[in-house]
């Protein structure tokens, strides 16, 4: 358990891949509160946990009490993220959380990739 005290706040937060993407539940999004979440590392393991990661933010986010704008910013194609935001689309809106879905790539030095912009 973690100790208690106020949380913290930070404009961009990565959410850990592979096995330590285990370790983000609803205390973790209670207490780490960003402007934006990067949801990255395609991977199995993290496949196998992200609805439990999406389902904490929804729960953490709603005991902040506050209209904080929140961004989720995923790096790759998922169906679970797909049946997530279909399934809580409503519950978003009313928390405040936007999920950011983009098609835009990035050529550079002979190589194109998905990228997306985020300001501040």
């Amino acid at each position: 358990a973690a100790p208690p005290g106020p949380p913290g706040y930070v404009d961009l937060a990565y959410l850990p891949g592979s096995w330590s993407a285990r370790t983000v539940d609803e205390e973790f999004f209670r207490r780490v509160r960003s402007l934006c979440y990067v949801v990255s590392g395609d991977d199995h393991l993290k496949e196998g946990v992200l609805r439990s990661l999406l389902d904490a933010l929804l729960a953490g986010k709603h005991q902040w009490g506050t209209d904080i704008q929140v961004t989720l910013i995923p790096t790759f194609d998922s169906l679970v993220m797909h049946e997530w935001y279909q399934e809580t689309h409503d519950r978003q809106q009313e928390l405040g959380i936007t999920v950011l879905g983009s098609n835009s790539t990035v050529a550079m030095q002979d190589e194109t990739f998905p990228a997306c912009k985020v300001e501040f």
